[in-house]
């Protein structure tokens, strides 16, 4: 979704800069869409870009189950998937430092976003700093919210957001959503049939990295049509693993752009 929007915002006459920051949008996560925009000096759309990620956030419920419906036939959404094998404490400690320490060798610029992403996990998982783990989880998270949105929308006066490239910018994030949608289910498609069956297709679709909400929806479509089914902690695999793979994806921009 991110690259395949990339290719279509320079077929529209956006530069290569702002075709990359456009593109995020795709990964459907607004705070690596403001942060790409901030590093590749795209500000006069900055403001454009975080409408549309935030936008696409909320609208997942929406624009995500009449694609999977499409891609998939009532058979694959039905597969029952196996239980999830038990999780040591230790592999849950390993798991944000592991992935902190090889993302940042891999990509050095994508550290402060994969950085902090895995240190709010590290807090929830070590439980032996509960008092940073609810402040981080709670009000220091409201407190950025606030001033990351203040900061964006004083950004955005009347004559850099009412033009035709918030349009296209808006056109270009659904479509760059619909595609990692699209891409998602179709590899969850080809693991099914790889694994025999084993693996439900609809768990792809988590892949955007808008957490939780589109492995919700994943378990939401499962359990249409069968209400017994339950995908949503196997969606939350590649949910994380797409929050990681935008990261790295904006990584990979800035190395070339930056």
């Amino acid at each position: 979704g991110i690259f395949g929007a990339y290719i279509l915002a320079i077929a529209m006459g956006f530069v290569d800069k702002a075709a990359a920051a456009i593109s995020i949008i795709g990964g459907a996560d607004g705070p690596t869409s403001i942060f790409l925009a901030g590093k590749l000096g795209q500000a006069q759309y900055m403001g454009a870009i975080a409408v549309a990620a935030y936008s696409y956030m909320s609208l997942v419920p929406i624009i995500q189950p009449p694609i999977m419906r499409l891609l998939t036939t009532e058979k694959e959404r039905a597969i029952k998937m196996e239980q999830l094998r038990p999780v040591s404490k230790l592999e849950k400690i390993l798991f944000p430092i592991v992935i902190t320490i090889v993302v940042s060798l891999l990509l050095p610029d994508v550290a402060p976003l994969v950085g902090m992403l895995m240190l709010g996990n590290l807090f929830r998982e070590c439980g032996v700093v509960k008092p940073l783990q609810e402040t981080a989880s709670n009000a220091l998270m409201y407190i950025v919210v606030i001033l990351l949105g203040t900061s964006v929308g004083a950004t955005t006066s009347a004559e850099a957001f009412l033009q035709v490239d918030t349009l296209k910018i808006v056109a270009l994030g659904l479509v760059a959503f619909a595609l990692g949608t699209a891409g998602g289910v179709l590899l969850g498609k080809l693991m099914c049939k790889l694994t025999h069956g084993k693996v439900n297709p609809l768990i792809g679709s988590a892949g955007v990295s808008a957490v939780p909400m589109a492995a919700r929806v994943s378990q939401k479509v499962g359990a249409e049509t069968d209400p017994t089914n339950f995908l949503l902690m196997h969606a939350m695999g590649p949910n994380v693993a797409g929050v990681i793979g935008t990261a790295v994806a904006a990584g990979i921009f800035m190395a070339i752009f930056k």
